[in-house]
């Protein structure tokens, strides 16, 4: 006989350990301020002492707690959709994007992993990019910048061939037209005005005239996306690129309403596309934000049941790099993982050699197997937003969504996205936004692995074919940043001499005194190309200033501890400078006679290099 389980009993409540106190904020700011004080940080509270600042003036806290929720956040699936667009939990829709009109690579995705499609091709490539896809089965979205009407035909006319008739071809098609008329102004240049910039007849029209044909024809196709990437792309900001993307979003419910649409049928045929990062706290927040702030603005035109936005994340291009392009996996990982967590419809992953030419299927396997591992192995789409009820997320997502609006306000003041495209006034924002990121990137604030920290300069990178012109691609606009960008400049030019220039570490003392300071300054150097070499262990000036004449460079540095530079930097210096020394750094800080400047965190590593290759003679 089988003898039934025993039914769980409820575990009783433990009761709270009298030898503990009771938790409070008022305890660990007393807490807080006396380990502070023991590191030398004066301040009138950890939480001033501790915060940090993003770029948008959202103030991030060391601790939260209950009183920092903003509120109700609604529930999944519903409005104001905070928590995501879907009720329940599942997957995301995997999109990978394609440049070149190649069959195979396409099959390949489809048949690994890859949900829909993402093609940047000109219209007279689509057939042979589609070749051996069945439409009725894969969702596809356009990118082809002034030609989308063009584009949206060839796609209709062989969807029609391949499924015998319009009438299938009208079931079949899913997925996004992709026409982006302030978009494409944001990225050419080309004058948003009232039509788009285009004087024949296209953008505004263009997308209008599709968008009826989508409500008319083909239920399963949006005509419109609205693509947030070029003001990230650009330098922008979080709340930059969501008031930039909503304020478009705006201009084009005008359009389509103006074009005949019903409001409910105008926000049907937009999709959003936003770049998510390797900062994964600012990316979730990001997405639940713009889906927040498209919801206030459906509410606003007294379309409530019509606020559900449609997202695409891609992750970010700036924050990928051309060199130690590898770590370029990891940061895509994470940034799929906060696209996921955040509540995307689909996320694209772009190949960790993207920089470097167009990918091959090595990148493009690694890149659509990332999206498999999250969902898969690690079930990151197992629970409906995982991050709700964070004091942390919940209080990111309103003061992100609080910055996005007011900038959306300005916006608005100006006359609109168009307006404000055509006045400078996005530009200038981001260009503000852009110089303040570049002082913290140059100074190593915001770090770059395997280019501003821990280069690798004897790597050797992968060769790619190089990335042909795609459809959108036109001179002008607004610009298109990598955030390593300066220092991977300065480590072209050292690679290109026919020996790699260097700089000599004065390595004073023992093992133990100099070690931090010389990882660091060989660290800095390295990060521009130079390499470094070392005295070794050693306190006599005549002895490292012979090591440091066999070392053939001009320029030196002195590191130890603050001790041993007070007992020997002004003897070594001088010994340098009598062996034929052009500059002598110092890591640390502190005056000594004969060291012209010094290198230490926060510093300007971007100036130091420029000064060390001048005093190198790299060219430039």
């Amino acid at each position: 006989m089988t003898v039934p389980p025993e039914e769980p009993r409820p575990a009783a409540a433990t009761p709270p350990d009298p030898s503990f106190p009771p938790i409070t904020r008022e305890r660990w700011r007393e807490l807080a301020l006396g380990v502070l004080r023991k590191s030398g940080v004066e301040a009138g509270s950890p939480e001033e002492a501790l915060a940090t600042t993003t770029y948008d003036g959202v103030t991030i806290a060391p601790l939260y707690d209950p009183s920092d929720l903003p509120g109700d956040p609604g529930l999944p699936g519903s409005a104001p959709y905070t928590r995501g667009s879907r009720p329940v939990s599942g997957s995301w829709d995997v999109r990978q994007r394609h440049e070149t009109a190649d069959a195979e690579a396409v099959l390949a995705d489809l048949e690994n992993g890859v949900t829909s499609l993402w093609l940047a091709l000109a219209p007279e490539d689509l057939p042979r990019a589609l070749d051996r896809v069945h439409l009725e089965l894969v969702p596809v979205t356009l990118e082809a910048g002034e030609r989308a009407r063009e584009a949206a035909e060839s796609l209709f006319a062989l969807a029609a061939r391949k499924t015998g008739s319009a009438e299938k071809a009208s079931a079949a098609l899913t997925g996004s037209l992709g026409a982006d008329p302030l978009g494409l102004c944001a990225r050419t240049g080309t004058p948003a005005g009232a039509e788009g910039g285009r004087r024949d007849g296209g953008g505004f029209a263009d997308a209008v005239e599709l968008a009826r044909r989508c409500v008319a024809e083909f239920p399963g196709l949006r005509a419109m996306v609205v693509d947030a990437t070029p003001y990230h792309d650009a330098g922008g900001s979080d709340a930059e690129e969501l008031g930039c993307s909503i304020a478009t979003g705006v201009v084009y419910l005008r359009a389509l309403t103006d074009g005949g649409l019903t409001l409910e049928q105008a926000f049907g045929q937009l999709e959003f596309r936003y770049a998510a990062t390797a900062d994964q706290f600012l990316t979730v927040a990001k997405l639940r934000a713009a889906r927040r702030l498209w919801a206030r603005v459906a509410e606003a035109c007294g379309a409530d049941g019509s606020g559900r936005q449609v997202q695409h994340a891609v992750t970010g291009s700036a924050m990928m790099t051309a060199r130690d392009p590898w770590v370029n996996m990891l940061r895509t990982t994470v940034a799929c993982f906060a696209a996921g967590v955040g509540g995307a419809d689909a996320v694209t992953v772009q190949p960790f050699d993207t920089r470097l030419g167009l990918p091959d299927a090595f990148s493009r396997r690694i890149a659509r197997n990332t999206h498999t591992l999250l969902v898969e192995e690690a079930g990151v789409a197992r629970v409906t937003d995982p991050a709700g009820g964070s004091f942390y997320v919940e209080r990111l997502t309103e003061d992100l969504a609080a910055r996005a609006w007011e900038w959306l306000q300005e916006i608005e003041r100006a006359g609109g996205m168009a307006a404000a495209l055509d006045s400078g006034l996005v530009a200038d924002r981001l260009a503000a936004t852009r110089e303040r990121r570049a002082a913290n990137i140059a100074r190593r604030r915001d770090p770059v692995t395997g280019v501003s920290e821990f280069p690798h300069l004897t790597e050797r990178l992968p060769v790619r074919t190089p990335r042909p012109g795609t459809a959108t691609e036109r001179s002008g606009g607004l610009p298109r940043i990598a955030y390593a960008q300066e220092f991977e400049a300065l480590r072209d030019l050292a690679d290109a001499r026919d020996e790699r220039p260097s700089v000599f570490l004065a390595t004073i003392g023992p093992v133990a005194a100099h070690t931090a300071r010389a990882s660091f300054a060989a660290n800095l150097f390295q990060a521009g190309g130079v390499a470094t070499v070392l005295s070794g262990p050693e306190t006599d000036p005549e002895r490292i200033a012979a090591a440091f004449a066999a070392s053939g460079t001009p320029v030196a540095c002195l590191c130890s501890s603050d001790r041993l530079y007070g007992e020997h930097a002004e003897a070594v210096a001088a010994a340098l400078r009598a062996a034929g020394a052009r500059k002598v750094w110092l890591a640390g800080k502190g005056s000594y006679e004969g060291v012209d400047a010094t290198i230490f965190a926060g510093c300007d590593a971007l100036a130091v290099l420029r000064e060390t290759f001048d005093d190198l003679e790299v060219a430039r």
